[in-house]
């Protein structure tokens, strides 16, 4: 067996139970390094004040990254990436629908404010009053 073999061994015997790289540690890995750039930026523009506050919160993002990725207690660190999955897909499911909303030239969408639902009704019918098929609330309203 060769040493690259036994080093490659070595750091799975290290991280076997450890959190690792998930979405949300890959996430603050590009927040970090798009973060890194504007610090290298504001270095050559002789930004003082600016480089001294990016390079505290470079630190901090690292020891947050290094501290989930090499974290044993796996329930905590994967509820957490839970949550940024759920924040991500929830921000990317409205901005499709509101992109598919705005395609529909047939209909027309009203918000509900009582319960925020999204209701929609044909255009074309002058002016009348929907029902929230949730809450029940009236929404007086011209298509």
């Amino acid at each position: 067996m060769g040493v690259m073999q036994k080093i490659k061994n070595g750091l799975y015997r290290f991280m076997y139970g450890r959190n690792g790289m998930d979405q949300l540690n890959g996430a603050l890995l590009r927040i970090y390094l798009g973060l890194f750039v504007v610090q290298v930026l504001c270095s050559l523009l002789r930004l003082g004040a600016g480089v001294l506050l990016l390079d505290a919160l470079l630190w901090v993002l690292l020891v947050v990254i290094c501290f989930r990725m090499f974290s044993k207690n796996l329930a905590k660190r994967r509820a957490e990436n839970q949550k940024w999955v759920d924040w991500l897909w929830s921000g990317r499911s409205r901005r499709a629908g509101a992109k598919a909303r705005r395609a529909d030239k047939e209909h027309r969408y009203f918000t509900c404010k009582a319960c925020k639902t999204i209701c929609r009704v044909p255009v074309g019918k002058g002016r009348i009053v929907i029902t929230c098929p949730k809450c029940g609330a009236q929404i007086d309203a011209k298509t």
